[in-house]
């Protein structure tokens, strides 16, 4: 019996300290139990994963949840089984390519004519290590997507969030960010060998970089608040 002892010991302590480098890494669960009735919440790429997830949970405190996805039929899918779960029927699913300046633009105007208040703004649509493709735009796609996208996004629904005190905007990023660097001289690697994880880091840094400046900007007023958030960036929870 004792020739197990040492061997189940060790694995006990490898499976916690695991549990809890998850949970550090997540940055815990939400405490808060405040509901958001009233208040119109909307999430880009909430089709599946993080965003889907946020969707649900926001659509559970009774908000007016706008999911804002590329794919339609698989938006529309996420919206139905957030009404199915949530039992709250304002849960829609709304066209956003953000790999598209025009169908930003196209989708803020129709948030801007049709919604009365706009409370939170999550951008959390994001492409990840894709080879060198490029947006409509001709911007390097990891860049345009998981930046520049919301970047406009962001700035068209400004006012919108603005007149809808307090207001949140919330950027998804990661602990790529770390990593990354912005060249300034070739933000599209024109002149560079292109480097699928150098281009995505330089794209959470970007955007990194965009939260703390809108943040600085408004800071002290009235205005929206604007914050990172992610799995790596601890002691910044999606609690509303």
């Amino acid at each position: 019996m004792s020739r197990y002892l040492l061997p189940a010991s060790v694995l006990g302590t490898a499976v916690g300290g695991a549990v809890l480098l998850k949970d550090y890494v997540a940055g815990g669960t939400c405490p808060s139990k405040a509901t958001i009735p009233g208040k119109t919440v909307i999430v880009t790429g909430a089709n599946t994963g993080i965003g889907k997830q946020t969707a649900l949970e926001l659509a559970r405190r009774g908000g007016n949840v706008i999911l804002a996805c590329r794919d339609m039929e698989k938006c529309e899918a996420a919206a139905r089984d957030i009404r199915g779960e949530t039992l709250n029927h304002r849960v829609s699913a709304r066209h956003l390519d953000l790999a598209s300046l025009k169908s930003v633009r196209e989708f803020a105007a129709k948030v801007i004519e049709e919604e009365e208040r706009v409370d939170i703004l999550i951008n959390n649509a994001a492409v990840m290590r894709c080879p060198h493709w490029t947006t409509e735009d001709g911007f390097e796609m990891q860049l345009g997507v998981n930046y520049l996208g919301h970047f406009l996004l962001t700035n068209l629904l400004l006012d919108k969030l603005k007149a809808s005190v307090p207001g949140r905007v919330v950027n998804l990023s990661s602990l790529a960010h770390v990593a990354g660097h912005v060249d300034l001289e070739d933000l599209n690697w024109q002149r560079r060998k292109y480097d699928t994880k150098a281009a995505y880091c330089q794209s959470k840094l970007a955007l990194v970089l965009f939260t703390k400046e809108l943040s600085r900007r408004l800071r002290g007023t009235q205005q929206p608040r604007a914050s990172p958030c992610g799995p790596c960036l601890v002691g910044l929870p999606l609690c509303p």
